[in-house]
């Protein structure tokens, strides 16, 4: 199997403007989400992000202490998963709760390591 990683984009509007019991239950609902994977041993790991850092320009001489992105389109975290292609990988990405709350799953394949 080859391994692909979700890269959850969007901003915390709509997480902000829920109620803390909307938000426990939107949390649950990302734990049974990758629980399933992990029962079916194609959950690798990921992590949410912090939505502040830093920015190093070409060159590498000036830094930013911000993303560089509108908010819709900072990346709020990851998962990495196995799947045996693409497509197999982005129906997987489909069942994400985030797409509810208005964020966006880009699928990327990891180059494998040879």
């Amino acid at each position: 199997m080859k391994e692909f990683m979700f890269l959850f984009r969007g901003d915390d509007n709509v997480w902000d403007s829920k109620s803390p019991e909307e938000q426990q239950m939107h949390m649950q609902e990302w734990q049974q989400w990758i629980g399933e994977m992990a029962q079916q041993e194609k959950f690798v790991g990921g992590e949410r992000l912090f939505s502040y850092g830093n920015t190093i320009h070409p060159g590498g001489t000036k830094v930013t202490d911000r993303p560089l992105t509108e908010g819709k389109e900072l990346v709020g975290g990851y998962l990495i998963i196995k799947a045996d292609k693409i497509e197999d990988a982005t129906e997987m990405a489909k069942g994400c709760p985030g797409l509810q709350w208005n964020s966006y799953v880009e699928v990327r394949e990891v180059w494998p390591e040879d």
